[in-house]
């Protein structure tokens, strides 16, 4: 099972506060060269360095191409951390970190990501026909090949980042601690949906979006725990973030970007925030347990993670038996 594989790998709870920390110093430091960046350019136009306190203000400040790779490459140092501190921390494959099938399954992170690429296209389409007041056509080509070559290259480390962290290190890291799936899905999904309070569509929209931002979680930790690995989840979640700041951006998302539309309408929490989490995501969980056989969802979801028994042959003691 893909929890209980990081009893194969050194699992003390002290590796994982200690390589929690690291992952997070390393996030840190990754977010130097923008804010480096952003203080050079205040200061070169004469601008007051107080002012780069207010996150929306710092995200202005450079051309937004630019801005945006600064903001990822954070994620991008983040991953790297997350590779060393499994790799040499733990002393385990990343491969177990990402799946408990012998190898990564491309073709279940291009499912992924197709599906919500796709979805997100044709609700966007219709949302366009029917709403073009909305919209603004700000397509101009330089800029937004720019924007293709960063975002083809960075999202998915961004998004790479935030899954081996949430559903691989953390839920591993609880569940073998907790030894039980509930408790890692719980804390991974809570978390992951709170480090969004920060973004700006807290501010436009309420704390009402947390229900998206920590239901979105949930569905990424269970379709992650039904499928045994995270391919499913990390094409999705790139899927979503890449078409995003491709096809449309707004004064209120944390991607402001050189997209094809601009959404210029003024949005309230509604119905329509939840409906993803409502609507959306039961479908597509549906959908996925129709093409990958799931079953056994009490087990998978909320079933006791035991830890292995290791045999050692009296007779021969580099020989050993995992039950």
């Amino acid at each position: 099972m893909y929890i209980k594989q990081a009893f194969k790998s050194l699992h003390e709870w002290w590796r994982y506060l200690v390589g929690f920390i690291v992952i997070f110093l390393a996030s840190q430091f990754g977010s130097i060269p923008l804010l480096m960046a952003v203080m050079f350019k205040v200061m070169a136009d004469g601008g007051d360095i107080e002012s780069i306190q207010d996150p929306n203000v710092m995200m202005t400040v450079l051309d937004s191409n630019l801005t945006l790779f600064l903001m990822l490459l954070s994620f991008a140092v983040g991953l790297l951390g997350v590779y060393f501190v499994v790799r040499y921390l733990h002393r385990q494959p990343f491969v177990e970190l990402t799946t408990s099938r012998k190898k990564t399954d491309w073709g279940r992170i291009f499912f992924g990501f197709g599906l919500i690429t796709i979805t997100t296209l044709v609700v966007t389409g219709l949302d366009y026909y029917s709403n073009p007041e909305d919209y603004v056509l700000q397509f101009d080509l330089v800029p937004f090949v720019i924007l293709a070559v960063i975002a083809v290259i960075m999202i998915p480390l961004q998004t790479s980042f935030e899954e081996y962290l949430f559903r691989g290190y953390l839920m591993q890291g609880i569940g073998v601690m907790a030894k039980n799936k509930w408790l890692p899905l719980i804390i991974t999904s809570v978390v992951f949906g709170g480090l969004h309070l920060a973004n700006p569509e807290v501010d436009k929209f309420g704390n009402i979006i947390m229900i998206y931002y920590i239901g979105t979680g949930f569905f990424l930790g269970i379709m992650t725990l039904m499928d045994e690995g995270m391919e499913l989840a990390l094409g999705f979640h790139a899927g979503n973030n890449l078409i995003t700041a491709l096809l449309v951006t707004a004064d209120w998302t944390v991607f402001k970007t050189n997209s094809v539309l601009k959404d210029i309408s003024d949005p309230s929490a509604g119905f329509d925030v939840i409906a993803p989490v409502l609507i959306l995501y039961p479908i597509f969980l549906l959908l996925m347990a129709w093409r990958y056989k799931w079953c056994d969802w009490g087990g998978k979801l909320f079933g006791k993670v035991e830890e292995p028994v290791v045999i050692v042959e009296e007779n021969n003691p580099n020989s050993t038996f995992i039950e």
